[in-house]
């Protein structure tokens, strides 16, 4: 049975949230998290396929993106806070629990949800980016630095330089990315290469260069119709045109009050409930696979399964068959009782 996409929208006196839905209203509920800057179209190739295999699918543009409400100040983008959006989001559906799934910036949240709100996650699954039960800051990521690739002395905070670009020069990366939105889509989704991985990430050097993509005008370079579609990249672009980079910037100025959220999980921020984490072997930036970034998580999940997607970054649009693939088995395997 074929579902369609619906979209719909939560309003709350503290926040809109815009969402899509697809499959049958009580049907198990699975709720997936985009990243960074993307939109709840980002799940696009997982919504109707987890419908037909029977789960009622909810992806919200998250707080800063698409329909949903933005802000004026960094604040407004603290993990606890929208970790509150998705709450109310799941109170209006109106759910007890849920399957979180999150990517990139949308898995912080889920990793979020999964450890301050235990009671409201039946299984929890990111895709790239590892959980961290001190909070995924950069007093967490930088210690983990593989050095081999990245020497302390050339590349001080690794891969994740350019998370203190935007600390240092926000208004600058905000300008970068808004002087040319279409081509900053282009160039920023693209499928993994094999041939860059153990080389240093263009994320490694962002302060160096003076900005993204060398401080300069952000080159046209063709549409990889491999991630997105024409479509895709017009429904991306007009999203970021309406809201601007503001919002999706902010989400990384948060890292004190991060990890002071991180540091009141309860059971001390260990995660008893099923747990599967996609990794990406051509994501250069977000790098579990030789790196040490991943191995705080074994440690504080109690039930966890590891995959090797051979993908990049933009992991579910990249490789939507695989990446279905390993989450279907996993819910069979974990949460038989939950798939009915």
């Amino acid at each position: 049975m074929t579902f369609p996409i619906t979209e719909h929208t939560v309003k709350t006196p503290r926040h809109t949230t815009g969402y899509l839905a697809c499959g049958a209203p009580d049907a198990p509920l699975l709720i997936f998290c985009h990243g960074w800057p993307e939109l709840s179209l980002s799940w696009r190739h997982q919504l109707p396929a987890f419908a037909a295999l029977g789960f009622r699918c909810i992806a919200p543009d998250m707080r800063g993106y698409g329909r949903s409400s933005t802000y004026a100040h960094h604040e407004d983008f603290a993990q606890e806070v929208i970790v509150q959006d998705m709450l109310d989001l799941l109170a209006s559906l109106p759910r007890e629990r849920a399957v979180w799934i999150g990517h990139d910036w949308g898995s912080p949240v889920v990793w979020n949800m999964a450890a301050h709100h235990p009671d409201k996650v039946a299984g929890v699954a990111s895709l790239c980016v590892p959980y961290l039960a001190q909070g995924f800051t950069l007093e967490t990521v930088v210690p983990l630095v593989d050095r081999k690739v990245y020497p302390a002395d050339a590349y001080p905070a690794g891969q994740w330089d350019y998370q203190f670009f935007y600390e240092e020069s926000f208004d600058k990366a905000c300008k970068g990315f808004e002087s040319n939105i279409r081509n900053v889509v282009k160039a920023l989704f693209r499928k993994g290469d094999p041939t860059r991985v153990g080389q240093p990430a263009p994320t490694s050097r962002v302060r160096k260069a003076g900005g993204w993509f060398a401080g300069g005008p952000v080159p046209d370079v063709p549409r990889d119709n491999d991630v997105i579609t024409e479509q895709d990249m017009e429904a991306y672009v007009a999203a970021l045109t309406r809201n601007g980079f503001f919002g999706p910037d902010s989400w990384y100025m948060n890292h004190k009050a991060n990890g002071a959220y991180a540091r009141r999980a309860v059971n001390g921020g260990k995660l008893a409930m099923p747990v599967l984490f996609l990794h990406g072997a051509y994501d250069t930036t977000c790098e579990t696979m030789t790196s040490r970034l991943a191995e705080p998580m074994r440690a504080d999940c109690a039930d966890l399964t590891e995959t090797v997607v051979a993908s990049g970054h933009w992991m579910a649009q990249e490789q939507p068959v695989a990446v279905n693939t390993a989450l279907a088995k996993w819910l069979a395997v974990k949460l038989p009782a939950y798939w009915r």
